[in-house]
């Protein structure tokens, strides 16, 4: 007890504490059970409360700008810019994670459905709708796509690809989203995740129910889509605020 006070003394933050008060049970339980030490002092140790903090998002603004900037890079240039378009589509168009739009294959991918299969944590996997301006951008980048292909083999053709015809890293799509975030006022204040974030804040801000939202993001858990709602609040208060004449 007394390292972790000194540590929230020094300054560490909460989570920090709360990661190595979890690290200091696990190796005690280990001692317990290899070294036959009888006692765990870390066991009776209150872990910090933390404060949820709320998920990044691009305001409907935002992704407007963003998508204008990414469509005309798309229209005055080649198969880079072509893929970024249809990856950023993809993203916002399903809120699927970095991991899962790097892992896609082609038979994952349904324009004649407008559907698309996702494996998610666990490898559990989903079907997400694909929306027509994601299906458009993805279409004209497949055109680009196969004349590069280093796979030829149907079934295991990565979507997305480098330049060398190879499937693209998720460092690999990190840079291709940063690159167009960079058009943005706050571009080096966001990251992939705030397009998943996005999807999910934007449906729920239109009225969508939490666990629709929550079969398409692939959470296990209804408590972890709740925390877009928090955020919807959180900006319907602000509103509220400066538009309530006795707020």
């Amino acid at each position: 007890r007394g390292f972790l006070a000194a540590e929230q003394r020094r300054g560490l933050a909460k989570r920090s504490v709360a990661r190595a008060l979890s690290a200091l049970r696990t190796f005690y339980r280990f001692l317990n059970a290899t070294r036959g030490l009888e006692v765990n002092p870390a066991r009776a140790a209150r872990t910090p409360k933390l404060e949820r903090t709320l998920p990044t998002y691009l305001t409907r603004a935002e992704v407007k700008l963003l998508f204008a900037d990414a469509e005309a890079r798309a229209a005055a240039g080649g198969f880079r810019e072509a893929r970024d378009l249809a990856m950023l589509e993809l993203f916002y168009s399903t809120g699927m994670r970095l991991s899962e739009l790097a892992g896609l294959n082609d038979p994952d991918v349904d324009f004649v459905s407008d559907q698309v299969k996702l494996r998610g944590k666990g490898k559990k996997e989903r079907i997400v709708p694909v929306g027509s301006h994601a299906t458009a951008a993805c279409r004209n980048y497949l055109q680009k796509r196969d004349g590069l292909l280093a796979t030829p083999r149907a079934g295991s053709r990565p979507v997305f690809v480098n330049l060398r015809g190879n499937r693209i890293s998720p460092r690999g799509v990190q840079l291709a989203m940063k690159r167009l975030f960079d058009g943005l006022a706050r571009g080096s204040e966001l990251h992939v995740h705030a397009l998943r974030h996005s999807f999910a804040t934007h449906l729920l801000d239109a009225g969508a129910d939490l666990r629709a939202v929550q079969e398409l993001l692939g959470h296990a858990s209804l408590g972890t889509t709740q925390v877009y709602t928090h955020t919807s609040v959180e900006r319907l208060k602000k509103v509220y605020h400066q538009a309530h004449p006795r707020a």
